[in-house]
């Protein structure tokens, strides 16, 4: 599937009528700061289309995208370290829990991004797993691949592999376009 159109639609902070209208959602969620931004402006082919900062913690809403107007893209606040307070913190997690664990929306896939340098953290892993519980559909998507000496590459990739198990990892760059074709293949088949 060529992606032709990316419209954000609006932000949400709870239920609303646009996700409950029928139209399929590809959710897309990580830590703060591992490139989420970066990763949905190359799958759209947009630059601005998701906000990028180098502010862990940009994103604080549930961002709707209605792609080639026929699903919608959600991008998700990141969850672990963000430059908010405490309170602001457990409000966002709150509201990650609430979309995929609390609500009743599906998913068509979840897309979890992770740093392919630094691998799944703690904080992926307990996502993972409680994704996993909830019998979502997971793609792995380990951007930053450009960051890996080329030596250690599949050593590390490999190693991510053994961690998060059955799930399909695309080894992904955003910034060297790589991994796009596979990860609209996909979230989109």
């Amino acid at each position: 599937m060529n992606i032709t159109s990316a419209t954000f639609v609006k932000g949400i902070v709870a239920a609303d009528p646009l996700l409950e209208n029928g139209i399929s959602q590809i959710a897309f969620i990580g830590r703060s700061n591992v490139g989420k931004s970066s990763v949905i402006n190359a799958f759209v082919n947009q630059k601005g289309l998701a906000i990028t900062s180098s502010f862990p913690g940009r994103t604080q809403q549930i961002n709707l995208f209605l792609i080639n107007k026929k699903f919608y893209l959600v991008d998700l606040p990141g969850y672990g370290y963000a430059k908010v307070s405490g309170e602001r913190r457990g409000e966002i997690e709150d509201l990650i829990n609430w979309y995929f664990f609390d609500s009743n929306y599906e998913q068509k896939k979840v897309v979890l991004i992770i740093d392919a340098k630094v691998g799944p953290t703690k904080d992926d892993l307990q996502m993972l797993h409680s994704l996993e519980e909830q019998g979502k559909d997971i793609v792995v998507v380990a951007n930053k691949v450009d960051k890996i000496k080329k030596t250690d590459y599949d050593k590390q990739l490999e190693k991510i592999r053994a961690i998060v198990g059955i799930h399909k990892i695309i080894p992904f760059s955003a910034e060297k376009r790589f991994g796009i074709n596979d990860l609209v293949n996909a979230v989109t088949h």
